[in-house]
Protein backbone atom coordinates (compact mmCIF):
# COMPACT_ATOMS: atom_id res chain seq x y z
CA UNK A 1 0.00 0.00 0.00
CA UNK A 2 1.05 3.45 -1.09
CA UNK A 3 1.71 6.23 1.97
CA UNK A 4 -0.60 8.88 2.25
CA UNK A 5 0.34 12.16 2.28
CA UNK A 6 0.71 12.57 6.57
CA UNK A 7 2.91 9.69 6.02
CA UNK A 8 5.23 11.31 3.51
CA UNK A 9 4.75 14.56 4.83
CA UNK A 10 5.85 12.57 8.97
CA UNK A 11 8.99 10.71 7.01
CA UNK A 12 10.19 14.08 5.44
CA UNK A 13 12.86 16.73 7.19
CA UNK A 14 9.72 18.30 9.14
CA UNK A 15 8.57 15.20 10.58
CA UNK A 16 12.32 13.84 11.31
CA UNK A 17 12.68 17.42 13.52
CA UNK A 18 9.28 17.28 15.00
CA UNK A 19 10.60 13.90 16.55
CA UNK A 20 13.73 15.13 17.33
CA UNK A 21 12.36 18.58 19.67
CA UNK A 22 9.85 16.05 21.26
CA UNK A 23 11.72 13.17 22.39
CA UNK A 24 14.98 15.43 22.77
CA UNK A 25 14.31 18.58 23.89
CA UNK A 26 10.40 18.64 25.02
CA UNK A 27 10.30 15.48 26.90
CA UNK A 28 13.59 15.81 28.62
CA UNK A 29 12.74 19.22 29.74
CA UNK A 30 9.39 18.02 31.02
CA UNK A 31 11.13 15.24 32.74
CA UNK A 32 12.69 17.81 34.65
CA UNK A 33 9.77 20.44 35.74
CA UNK A 34 7.88 17.50 36.70
CA UNK A 35 5.11 17.68 33.85
CA UNK A 36 3.87 19.51 30.86
CA UNK A 37 1.83 22.20 32.71
CA UNK A 38 4.66 22.91 35.43
CA UNK A 39 6.86 23.16 32.24
CA UNK A 40 4.52 25.60 30.53
CA UNK A 41 4.26 27.56 33.52
CA UNK A 42 7.87 27.86 34.27
CA UNK A 43 8.63 28.67 30.34
CA UNK A 44 6.09 31.67 30.54
CA UNK A 45 7.72 32.90 33.81
CA UNK A 46 11.59 32.67 32.94
CA UNK A 47 10.47 34.82 29.88
CA UNK A 48 9.00 37.56 31.61
CA UNK A 49 12.32 37.44 33.52
CA UNK A 50 14.08 37.16 30.70
CA UNK A 51 12.59 40.29 28.35
CA UNK A 52 13.66 42.74 30.91
CA UNK A 53 17.14 41.19 30.99
CA UNK A 54 17.45 40.93 27.11
CA UNK A 55 16.66 44.55 26.94
CA UNK A 56 19.28 45.68 29.78
CA UNK A 57 21.71 43.64 28.29
CA UNK A 58 21.54 45.16 24.77
CA UNK A 59 22.42 48.58 26.25
CA UNK A 60 25.54 47.28 27.12
CA UNK A 61 26.30 45.02 24.15
CA UNK A 62 25.28 48.12 21.68
CA UNK A 63 26.81 50.77 23.54
CA UNK A 64 29.59 51.18 21.18
CA UNK A 65 26.90 51.72 18.23
CA UNK A 66 25.28 54.18 20.50
CA UNK A 67 28.12 56.13 21.65
CA UNK A 68 29.16 56.46 17.85
CA UNK A 69 25.69 57.46 16.64
CA UNK A 70 24.42 60.27 19.58
CA UNK A 71 28.55 60.89 20.68
CA UNK A 72 28.02 60.17 24.13
CA UNK A 73 30.41 58.50 26.47
CA UNK A 74 30.93 55.49 29.26
CA UNK A 75 28.69 57.92 31.73
CA UNK A 76 25.99 58.19 29.21
CA UNK A 77 25.61 54.57 28.52
CA UNK A 78 25.20 53.95 32.16
CA UNK A 79 22.29 56.64 32.74
CA UNK A 80 20.30 54.89 30.31
CA UNK A 81 20.24 51.69 32.30
CA UNK A 82 20.00 53.70 35.50
CA UNK A 83 16.94 55.01 33.98
CA UNK A 84 14.77 52.42 33.64
CA UNK A 85 15.84 50.99 36.76
CA UNK A 86 15.59 54.13 38.88
CA UNK A 87 11.94 53.96 37.77
CA UNK A 88 11.87 49.92 38.94
CA UNK A 89 12.89 51.43 42.31
CA UNK A 90 10.17 53.63 42.88
CA UNK A 91 7.14 51.80 41.44
CA UNK A 92 8.04 48.37 42.62
CA UNK A 93 6.29 49.13 46.34
CA UNK A 94 2.69 50.06 45.16
CA UNK A 95 3.10 47.29 42.46
CA UNK A 96 4.40 44.84 44.73
CA UNK A 97 0.80 46.09 46.84
CA UNK A 98 -0.94 45.41 43.33
CA UNK A 99 0.10 41.94 43.42
CA UNK A 100 -1.26 40.82 47.05
CA UNK A 101 -4.78 42.24 45.50
CA UNK A 102 -5.39 41.82 41.98
CA UNK A 103 -5.34 39.50 39.33
CA UNK A 104 -1.24 39.09 38.68
CA UNK A 105 -1.45 37.53 35.41
CA UNK A 106 -3.61 40.46 34.17
CA UNK A 107 -0.92 43.38 35.49
CA UNK A 108 1.70 41.35 33.64
CA UNK A 109 0.44 41.41 30.76
CA UNK A 110 -0.69 45.21 30.67
CA UNK A 111 3.12 46.20 32.00
CA UNK A 112 4.17 44.23 29.38
CA UNK A 113 2.32 46.08 26.53
CA UNK A 114 3.42 49.43 27.96
CA UNK A 115 7.07 48.46 27.88
CA UNK A 116 6.92 46.82 24.12
CA UNK A 117 5.48 50.38 22.94
CA UNK A 118 8.22 52.03 25.30
CA UNK A 119 10.83 49.68 23.01
CA UNK A 120 9.54 51.23 19.85
CA UNK A 121 10.27 54.64 21.18
CA UNK A 122 13.33 53.48 22.19
CA UNK A 123 14.56 52.42 18.84
CA UNK A 124 13.09 55.53 16.94
CA UNK A 125 15.19 57.96 19.07
CA UNK A 126 17.14 60.49 17.35
CA UNK A 127 18.54 62.21 20.32
CA UNK A 128 20.45 60.83 23.18
CA UNK A 129 17.86 62.94 25.22
CA UNK A 130 15.21 61.17 23.74
CA UNK A 131 16.63 57.62 23.84
CA UNK A 132 16.59 59.03 27.70
CA UNK A 133 13.44 59.83 27.99
CA UNK A 134 12.02 56.73 26.41
CA UNK A 135 13.68 54.64 28.99
CA UNK A 136 12.25 56.10 31.89
CA UNK A 137 9.05 53.95 30.91
CA UNK A 138 10.60 50.57 30.54
CA UNK A 139 11.04 50.09 34.36
CA UNK A 140 7.73 49.29 34.36
CA UNK A 141 8.11 45.93 33.65
CA UNK A 142 10.53 45.80 35.86
CA UNK A 143 8.39 46.66 38.47
CA UNK A 144 5.59 44.47 37.93
CA UNK A 145 7.74 41.84 36.94
CA UNK A 146 9.58 40.85 40.34
CA UNK A 147 6.87 41.02 42.63
CA UNK A 148 4.33 38.61 40.40
CA UNK A 149 6.87 36.51 38.87
CA UNK A 150 8.09 35.90 42.71
CA UNK A 151 4.35 35.30 44.28
CA UNK A 152 3.01 33.15 41.36
CA UNK A 153 6.42 31.21 41.80
CA UNK A 154 5.01 30.62 45.36
CA UNK A 155 1.65 29.89 44.75
CA UNK A 156 2.69 27.02 41.78
CA UNK A 157 5.24 25.00 43.03
CA UNK A 158 5.89 23.62 46.83
CA UNK A 159 8.30 24.77 49.34
CA UNK A 160 10.35 21.97 49.24
CA UNK A 161 11.35 22.72 45.27
CA UNK A 162 10.99 26.38 45.45
CA UNK A 163 15.17 26.83 45.27
CA UNK A 164 15.28 24.25 41.72
CA UNK A 165 12.12 25.35 40.57
CA UNK A 166 13.89 29.75 41.19
CA UNK A 167 16.37 27.89 39.40
CA UNK A 168 15.13 26.82 36.57
CA UNK A 169 13.10 30.74 36.81
CA UNK A 170 16.67 32.86 37.09
CA UNK A 171 17.89 30.47 33.91
CA UNK A 172 15.74 32.29 32.10
CA UNK A 173 16.36 35.66 33.03
CA UNK A 174 20.12 34.65 32.08
CA UNK A 175 18.82 33.25 28.86
CA UNK A 176 17.39 36.80 28.06
CA UNK A 177 21.53 38.35 28.88
CA UNK A 178 22.53 35.56 26.60
CA UNK A 179 20.20 36.43 23.91
CA UNK A 180 20.85 40.52 24.43
CA UNK A 181 24.20 39.71 24.18
CA UNK A 182 24.47 37.31 21.43
CA UNK A 183 21.33 38.08 19.17
CA UNK A 184 20.56 41.66 19.71
CA UNK A 185 24.70 42.45 19.64
CA UNK A 186 24.92 40.93 16.26
CA UNK A 187 21.65 42.30 15.05
CA UNK A 188 23.66 45.59 15.99
CA UNK A 189 26.41 44.49 14.19
CA UNK A 190 24.82 43.44 10.75
CA UNK A 191 22.00 45.90 11.07
CA UNK A 192 21.38 48.85 13.65
CA UNK A 193 21.37 49.14 17.07
CA UNK A 194 17.23 50.44 16.38
CA UNK A 195 16.70 47.44 15.04
CA UNK A 196 18.03 45.45 18.37
CA UNK A 197 15.39 47.47 20.02
CA UNK A 198 12.59 47.04 17.81
CA UNK A 199 13.19 42.96 17.65
CA UNK A 200 12.50 43.32 21.39
CA UNK A 201 9.64 44.97 21.20
CA UNK A 202 7.93 42.25 19.32
CA UNK A 203 8.75 39.45 21.65
CA UNK A 204 7.12 41.51 24.05
CA UNK A 205 4.23 42.37 22.36
CA UNK A 206 4.17 38.22 21.37
CA UNK A 207 4.74 37.66 25.08
CA UNK A 208 2.24 39.50 26.59
CA UNK A 209 -0.64 37.84 24.05
CA UNK A 210 0.85 34.13 25.19
CA UNK A 211 0.36 35.03 28.84
CA UNK A 212 -2.94 35.99 28.37
CA UNK A 213 -3.88 33.35 26.27
CA UNK A 214 -2.11 30.37 27.99
CA UNK A 215 -1.59 31.47 32.04
CA UNK A 216 -4.31 31.16 33.96
CA UNK A 217 -4.39 33.40 37.78
CA UNK A 218 -3.89 30.15 40.61
CA UNK A 219 -5.65 30.31 43.84
CA UNK A 220 -3.47 32.29 46.50
CA UNK A 221 -1.62 30.74 49.24
CA UNK A 222 -0.52 27.42 47.84
CA UNK A 223 -4.08 26.28 46.77
CA UNK A 224 -3.02 26.31 43.05
CA UNK A 225 0.28 24.22 43.19
CA UNK A 226 0.86 21.70 39.90
CA UNK A 227 1.26 18.66 40.91
CA UNK A 228 4.17 16.55 39.18
CA UNK A 229 2.92 14.88 35.97
CA UNK A 230 -0.24 17.12 35.91
CA UNK A 231 -1.06 18.09 32.32
CA UNK A 232 -2.72 20.91 32.31
CA UNK A 233 -2.20 24.21 35.16
CA UNK A 234 -5.52 24.09 37.90
CA UNK A 235 -7.95 27.51 36.65
CA UNK A 236 -8.19 30.05 39.13
CA UNK A 237 -10.21 28.53 42.19
CA UNK A 238 -10.08 24.98 41.23
CA UNK A 239 -7.94 22.63 43.91
CA UNK A 240 -4.83 21.03 42.73
CA UNK A 241 -5.23 17.23 43.71
CA UNK A 242 -1.75 16.63 44.24
CA UNK A 243 -0.39 12.96 44.13
CA UNK A 244 -0.08 10.43 47.05
CA UNK A 245 2.73 11.54 49.26
CA UNK A 246 3.18 15.14 47.86
CA UNK A 247 1.99 16.43 51.28
CA UNK A 248 4.90 14.93 53.21
CA UNK A 249 7.06 16.34 50.58
CA UNK A 250 5.34 19.29 50.81
CA UNK A 251 6.17 20.03 54.40
CA UNK A 252 10.10 19.50 54.98
CA UNK A 253 10.50 22.97 56.56
CA UNK A 254 7.70 22.38 58.84
CA UNK A 255 9.25 18.24 59.62
CA UNK A 256 12.77 20.41 59.92
CA UNK A 257 11.24 22.96 62.16
CA UNK A 258 9.04 20.57 64.34
CA UNK A 259 12.14 18.09 64.42
CA UNK A 260 14.71 21.13 65.77
CA UNK A 261 11.88 22.15 68.57
CA UNK A 262 12.19 25.66 66.74
CA UNK A 263 9.65 28.42 68.34
CA UNK A 264 8.38 31.36 65.95
CA UNK A 265 8.56 34.97 67.49
CA UNK A 266 5.22 35.92 68.57
CA UNK A 267 6.22 39.58 68.09
CA UNK A 268 5.60 38.72 64.29
CA UNK A 269 2.58 37.17 64.78
CA UNK A 270 -0.10 39.67 65.68
CA UNK A 271 -0.40 41.14 62.82
CA UNK A 272 -3.14 40.04 59.60
CA UNK A 273 -1.39 40.21 56.84
CA UNK A 274 -4.61 39.57 54.14
CA UNK A 275 -5.90 42.75 55.72
CA UNK A 276 -2.46 44.87 56.56
CA UNK A 277 -2.48 48.77 55.05
CA UNK A 278 0.71 48.86 52.82
CA UNK A 279 2.80 50.67 54.93
CA UNK A 280 1.80 48.34 58.33
CA UNK A 281 2.76 45.68 55.71
CA UNK A 282 6.01 46.97 55.25
CA UNK A 283 7.19 47.42 58.62
CA UNK A 284 6.44 44.07 59.57
CA UNK A 285 8.23 43.02 56.27
CA UNK A 286 11.78 44.98 57.50
CA UNK A 287 10.83 43.73 61.36
CA UNK A 288 11.68 40.08 60.08
CA UNK A 289 15.26 39.94 60.75
CA UNK A 290 16.21 37.12 58.53
CA UNK A 291 14.23 39.50 55.70
CA UNK A 292 16.68 42.38 56.24
CA UNK A 293 19.56 40.59 55.82
CA UNK A 294 18.39 38.92 52.32
CA UNK A 295 17.29 42.48 51.09
CA UNK A 296 21.27 43.96 51.75
CA UNK A 297 22.79 40.83 50.62
CA UNK A 298 20.15 40.37 47.54
CA UNK A 299 21.03 44.21 46.58
CA UNK A 300 24.45 44.00 46.47
CA UNK A 301 24.85 41.32 44.70
CA UNK A 302 22.88 42.40 42.01
CA UNK A 303 25.01 45.88 42.21
CA UNK A 304 27.90 44.21 40.98
CA UNK A 305 26.37 42.39 38.20
CA UNK A 306 24.58 45.30 37.12
CA UNK A 307 27.51 47.07 36.60
CA UNK A 308 28.90 44.05 35.11
CA UNK A 309 26.59 43.36 32.92
CA UNK A 310 26.79 46.97 31.25
CA UNK A 311 30.39 47.19 30.89
CA UNK A 312 31.91 43.52 30.09
CA UNK A 313 31.45 43.58 26.51
CA UNK A 314 33.33 47.26 26.63
CA UNK A 315 35.93 45.77 29.10
CA UNK A 316 36.65 42.67 26.98
CA UNK A 317 36.89 44.63 23.35
CA UNK A 318 39.21 46.65 24.92
CA UNK A 319 41.54 44.07 27.38
CA UNK A 320 41.55 41.36 24.95
CA UNK A 321 41.23 43.52 21.70
CA UNK A 322 37.94 41.56 20.29
CA UNK A 323 35.51 43.05 17.44
CA UNK A 324 31.96 43.66 18.28
CA UNK A 325 31.08 40.13 17.21
CA UNK A 326 33.55 38.09 18.92
CA UNK A 327 33.16 39.91 22.55
CA UNK A 328 29.05 39.27 22.24
CA UNK A 329 29.78 35.56 22.11
CA UNK A 330 32.35 35.20 24.00
CA UNK A 331 30.07 36.50 27.00
CA UNK A 332 27.30 34.66 26.30
CA UNK A 333 29.82 31.47 26.95
CA UNK A 334 31.37 32.70 30.12
CA UNK A 335 27.43 33.73 30.95
CA UNK A 336 26.95 30.19 30.32
CA UNK A 337 28.41 29.96 34.06
CA UNK A 338 25.63 31.55 35.32
CA UNK A 339 23.16 29.56 34.00
CA UNK A 340 24.76 26.09 35.41
CA UNK A 341 25.02 27.92 39.03
CA UNK A 342 21.18 28.93 39.41
CA UNK A 343 20.52 25.38 38.24
CA UNK A 344 23.25 23.51 40.93
CA UNK A 345 22.86 25.65 43.80
CA UNK A 346 19.10 26.10 43.94
CA UNK A 347 19.00 22.25 43.96
CA UNK A 348 21.78 22.05 46.09
CA UNK A 349 19.70 24.23 48.80
CA UNK A 350 16.68 22.10 48.67
CA UNK A 351 18.33 18.47 49.00
CA UNK A 352 20.64 20.06 51.99
CA UNK A 353 17.05 21.00 53.77
CA UNK A 354 15.67 17.65 52.82
CA UNK A 355 18.24 16.28 54.97
CA UNK A 356 17.84 18.37 57.97
CA UNK A 357 19.87 21.37 57.14
CA UNK A 358 17.36 23.84 57.81
CA UNK A 359 19.76 26.95 56.51
CA UNK A 360 21.07 24.90 53.59
CA UNK A 361 19.06 27.45 51.40
CA UNK A 362 20.94 30.94 52.77
CA UNK A 363 24.40 28.95 53.41
CA UNK A 364 24.83 27.76 49.49
CA UNK A 365 23.67 31.36 48.61
CA UNK A 366 26.81 32.84 50.80
CA UNK A 367 29.03 30.16 49.73
CA UNK A 368 28.57 31.13 45.75
CA UNK A 369 28.96 34.86 46.50
CA UNK A 370 32.11 34.40 48.34
CA UNK A 371 33.34 31.95 45.12
CA UNK A 372 32.54 34.60 42.67
CA UNK A 373 34.72 36.86 44.64
CA UNK A 374 37.91 34.77 45.14
CA UNK A 375 37.50 33.65 41.36
CA UNK A 376 36.99 37.37 40.13
CA UNK A 377 40.23 38.25 41.89
CA UNK A 378 42.60 36.08 39.33
CA UNK A 379 40.29 36.12 36.64
CA UNK A 380 40.12 40.28 36.44
CA UNK A 381 43.95 40.10 37.09
CA UNK A 382 44.99 38.22 34.06
CA UNK A 383 45.60 39.59 30.79
CA UNK A 384 45.25 36.41 28.86
CA UNK A 385 41.81 35.28 27.51
CA UNK A 386 42.42 31.86 27.99
CA UNK A 387 43.74 32.06 31.21
CA UNK A 388 41.11 34.50 32.40
CA UNK A 389 38.21 32.57 31.04
CA UNK A 390 37.97 29.91 32.83
CA UNK A 391 38.01 31.94 36.47
CA UNK A 392 35.07 34.61 34.45
CA UNK A 393 33.34 31.57 34.28
CA UNK A 394 33.48 30.39 37.96
CA UNK A 395 32.37 33.99 39.00
CA UNK A 396 29.62 33.86 37.14
CA UNK A 397 28.41 30.27 38.17
CA UNK A 398 28.55 32.57 41.88
CA UNK A 399 27.11 35.20 41.09
CA UNK A 400 24.16 33.14 39.47
CA UNK A 401 24.03 30.41 42.24
CA UNK A 402 23.22 32.67 44.58
CA UNK A 403 20.21 33.75 43.35
CA UNK A 404 17.64 30.84 43.43
CA UNK A 405 18.44 29.78 46.85
CA UNK A 406 18.49 33.57 48.23
CA UNK A 407 14.84 33.95 46.25
CA UNK A 408 12.95 30.39 48.24
CA UNK A 409 14.39 31.93 51.08
CA UNK A 410 12.76 35.07 51.11
CA UNK A 411 9.17 32.92 50.60
CA UNK A 412 10.61 30.80 53.78
CA UNK A 413 10.28 33.43 55.85
CA UNK A 414 7.36 35.39 54.83
CA UNK A 415 3.53 34.64 55.03
CA UNK A 416 2.09 34.17 51.10
CA UNK A 417 -0.53 36.87 51.81
CA UNK A 418 2.79 39.27 52.11
CA UNK A 419 4.68 37.78 49.29
CA UNK A 420 3.66 40.76 46.72
CA UNK A 421 4.52 43.23 49.08
CA UNK A 422 7.50 41.80 51.02
CA UNK A 423 8.74 41.56 47.26
CA UNK A 424 8.49 45.14 46.33
CA UNK A 425 10.23 45.90 49.62
CA UNK A 426 13.71 44.03 48.84
CA UNK A 427 13.32 45.01 44.92
CA UNK A 428 13.46 48.36 45.71
CA UNK A 429 16.49 48.47 47.45
CA UNK A 430 17.87 46.01 44.61
CA UNK A 431 16.60 48.50 41.57
CA UNK A 432 18.23 51.50 43.97
CA UNK A 433 21.70 49.93 43.85
CA UNK A 434 20.84 48.67 40.47
CA UNK A 435 20.43 52.37 39.30
CA UNK A 436 23.48 54.39 40.64
CA UNK A 437 25.78 50.61 39.64
CA UNK A 438 26.60 51.83 35.96
CA UNK A 439 26.95 55.59 36.55
CA UNK A 440 29.34 54.51 39.28
CA UNK A 441 31.05 52.11 37.50
CA UNK A 442 31.51 54.20 34.97
CA UNK A 443 32.73 57.25 37.04
CA UNK A 444 35.42 54.52 38.93
CA UNK A 445 36.46 53.29 35.61
CA UNK A 446 37.04 56.52 34.36
CA UNK A 447 38.93 57.89 37.20
CA UNK A 448 41.14 54.77 37.11
CA UNK A 449 42.06 55.24 33.69
CA UNK A 450 43.66 59.06 34.98
CA UNK A 451 41.27 60.96 32.60
CA UNK A 452 39.90 64.41 33.64
CA UNK A 453 36.30 63.69 32.57
CA UNK A 454 33.97 60.28 33.26
CA UNK A 455 33.52 59.54 29.91
CA UNK A 456 36.73 60.58 28.19
CA UNK A 457 37.87 57.03 27.57
CA UNK A 458 34.73 55.59 26.52
CA UNK A 459 34.75 58.06 23.77
CA UNK A 460 38.33 57.81 22.55
CA UNK A 461 37.47 54.18 22.09
CA UNK A 462 34.98 55.19 20.05
CA UNK A 463 36.75 57.10 17.96
CA UNK A 464 38.72 54.37 17.28
CA UNK A 465 42.15 54.35 19.11
CA UNK A 466 43.43 50.82 20.13
CA UNK A 467 45.71 52.78 23.15
CA UNK A 468 42.70 54.50 24.91
CA UNK A 469 40.10 51.59 24.36
CA UNK A 470 42.88 49.60 26.39
CA UNK A 471 43.15 52.29 28.96
CA UNK A 472 39.60 52.62 29.21
CA UNK A 473 39.12 48.83 29.76
CA UNK A 474 42.56 48.90 32.33
CA UNK A 475 40.41 51.56 34.54
CA UNK A 476 36.87 48.83 34.18
CA UNK A 477 38.94 46.05 35.19
CA UNK A 478 40.20 47.79 38.37
CA UNK A 479 37.00 49.14 39.14
CA UNK A 480 35.70 45.64 38.84
CA UNK A 481 38.44 44.21 41.34
CA UNK A 482 37.43 47.63 43.71
CA UNK A 483 33.62 46.95 43.39
CA UNK A 484 34.16 43.19 44.59
CA UNK A 485 34.02 44.64 48.33
CA UNK A 486 29.82 44.88 48.33
CA UNK A 487 30.11 41.35 46.61
CA UNK A 488 32.07 39.80 49.23
CA UNK A 489 30.30 41.36 51.84
CA UNK A 490 26.88 39.87 50.73
CA UNK A 491 28.71 36.56 51.27
CA UNK A 492 30.24 37.05 54.81
CA UNK A 493 26.33 38.40 55.56
CA UNK A 494 24.43 35.55 54.80
CA UNK A 495 27.50 33.28 56.15
CA UNK A 496 26.97 34.95 59.67
CA UNK A 497 23.51 36.59 60.49
CA UNK A 498 21.15 34.37 58.47
CA UNK A 499 22.09 31.18 60.03
CA UNK A 500 21.15 32.68 63.28
CA UNK A 501 17.97 33.95 62.36
CA UNK A 502 16.66 32.14 59.59
CA UNK A 503 14.97 29.21 61.56
CA UNK A 504 12.81 31.27 64.00
CA UNK A 505 11.43 33.23 61.01
CA UNK A 506 10.59 30.39 58.84
CA UNK A 507 8.76 28.98 62.26
CA UNK A 508 7.17 32.91 62.61
CA UNK A 509 6.52 32.24 58.78
CA UNK A 510 4.12 29.14 59.09
CA UNK A 511 2.40 30.09 62.30
CA UNK A 512 1.32 33.47 61.07
CA UNK A 513 0.18 31.26 57.47
CA UNK A 514 -1.94 29.42 59.76
CA UNK A 515 -3.37 31.95 61.39
CA UNK A 516 -4.24 33.32 58.61
CA UNK A 517 -6.41 30.33 57.21
CA UNK A 518 -7.93 30.12 60.56
CA UNK A 519 -9.03 33.94 60.24
CA UNK A 520 -10.20 33.57 56.79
Amino acid sequence: MAPSHRDARAAGPAGGLRRWLRQDVERPLEALAGGRARLKVLVLLACVLSLDAADKATVGVVATPIKNALHVGNLQIGWLVTASTAVAAVMTLPFGALVDRVRRVRLLVIALLVWSATMVASGLAVSYPMLLLSRLALGVVASAASPAVTSLTGDFFRPDERGRIFGYVLAGELLGVAFGFLICGNVAAWLSWRVSFRVLAVLGFALALVLWRYLPEPARGGQGRIPPGARRVPAEGEPACAPAGSAARSGSLRRVIRWRGVRPRHALMTMNPATASLWRAVRYVLSVPTYRTLIVASALGYFYFTGLRTYAIVFMRGRFGLDQATGSTLAVLIGLGAIVGVLLAGRLGDRLIDRGRLTGRVVVAAMAYLLATAAFLPGLSIGTLWLAGPFFFLAAAGIGGANPAVDAARLDVMPSALWGRAEGVRATFRFALEAIAPPLFGYVAARFAGHAGAGSAAAGAAAGSAATARVGAAGLGDAFLVMLAPLALAGVLLLVRTTRTYARDVASALAAERRTRERG
